[in-house]
């Protein structure tokens, strides 16, 4: 034998060693790190010598996946703009308030936000909040016409969506509290706001029929315009889902309410959800169906058009709103139930608590948010396909 092929021999002895102490290695602290988790972590997390190889996810930014996105005002400053896209986001929820707002305003806004690689998925303009639409009220046409006007608007700029609730009656919290992890939030506790805050907001009270009857005709008024301008109209749930607030019924609290509402909408391509977490999560198993069970039957017929991606620490009578990764809701199993369904709208934090030195748009707070989801929308594109 000669003295290169014993040196060769030699080599690849220590090489095959090297590589199986290496995977000693790996198995070792991979088994030392199982053996600190929680039971149903480390066996979700233990070394297993058939497990099938990752999908290659699909790009974050392919039209067909879920577009990470943000609730932000029209007069955003350009700094916080930069920001944003900074942390990935290429799509937002742009919310231009009560008042009339032009064609060329919704324009210069779109501008505005392209510049920084920005596209507006949905559009907020809060006339259809007004109480002679949501109470039926004299004068309702004229608010009506205002919301058709800005449906028409945003189509011809190719926004596709624009987000819509209804409960005239509400109170969304009770208190400001501080978290354990030290960070202000919102809490909402039912016997206090029976107790404290509780009382009959106009000259008197409107049961549910009439809050359905008002909401009918708003929404067979503007239906036909957003379907000839291309827009779908995404309804919101009643946050906190409870069926009475302040006198004034509340009929978007649970299944039945949403699917009265897809019948009224008699199958439009314009009608469908923005399907918040958080409120389902709220009213716990009194919602008729669950989370998951909302997403497969809406989202697997195309009707949810964007989701509220937040958490709560527990159903009613009494919750706090928690960042997405502290919430009694495993929101990695959220995210992956919306890719089984090929859900491809927008999906936004909600209400993002506030860090330490947060403002306006809560920047550390709004980072935090976003990198948890694109953790979790890359690993269930992974899982999923």
């Amino acid at each position: 034998m000669s003295e290169r092929s014993g040196k060769s021999k030699a080599e690849e002895r220590r090489h095959s060693m090297e590589t199986g102490r290496r995977r000693w290695l790996q198995l070792s602290l991979a088994a030392g790190a199982a053996s600190a988790l929680p039971p149903a972590k480390a066996a979700a997390q233990a070394p297993r010598s058939a497990a099938p190889a990752a999908r290659r996810p699909i790009d974050e930014y392919d039209p067909s996946n879920i577009k990470l996105a943000h609730r932000v005002p029209a007069n955003i400053a350009e700094d916080d703009l930069l920001f944003l896209k900074q942390i990935g986001l290429r799509w937002a929820r742009v919310e231009f308030g009560a008042g009339k707002v032009s064609f060329e305003q919704i324009r210069a806004t779109q501008e505005k936000y392209a510049r920084f690689g920005i596209r507006i998925f949905s559009a907020v303009q809060e006339s259809y909040r007004s109480l002679k639409i949501q109470l039926g009220q004299p004068g309702r046409d004229e608010d009506i016409e205002t919301f058709r006007t800005f449906l028409r608007d945003i189509g011809r700029l190719g926004i596709g969506v624009a987000n819509i609730d209804f409960h005239p009656g509400n109170t969304y919290t009770t208190a400001i509290v501080e978290s354990p992890r030290g960070y202000k939030t919102r809490q909402f506790r039912l016997a206090d706001f029976r107790s404290k805050v509780e009382k009959q907001r106009f000259e008197r009270e409107y049961p549910a029929e009439e809050i359905w009857a008002n909401y009918t005709y708003f929404i067979k008024a503007v239906l036909p315009a957003a379907e000839e301008s291309n827009v779908k109209l995404a309804l919101h749930p009643d946050d906190p889902p409870l069926e009475k607030m302040n006198g004034v019924a509340k009929i978007f609290t649970n299944y039945e309410g949403y699917h009265r509402a897809e019948q009224i909408a008699g199958g439009s391509r314009s009608w469908g959800l923005t399907f918040c977490i958080g409120t389902w999560s709220e009213g716990g198993g009194k919602m008729g169906k669950n989370v998951f069970e909302m997403i497969r039957d809406f989202g697997g017929r195309g009707k949810i058009v964007d989701v509220h991606f937040r958490n709560v620490s527990s159903p009613l009578p009494d919750f706090v709103e928690t960042f997405q990764d502290e919430g009694y809701l495993d929101m990695y199993q959220v995210m992956r139930a919306l890719r089984e369904v090929r859900f491809s709208g927008s999906a936004v934090p909600d209400h993002v608590p506030a860090l330490a030195g947060d403002q306006t748009i809560h920047r550390a707070g709004t980072a935090y948010c976003i990198a948890y989801m694109r953790a979790l929308l890359r690993r269930a594109n992974e899982e999923v396909g």
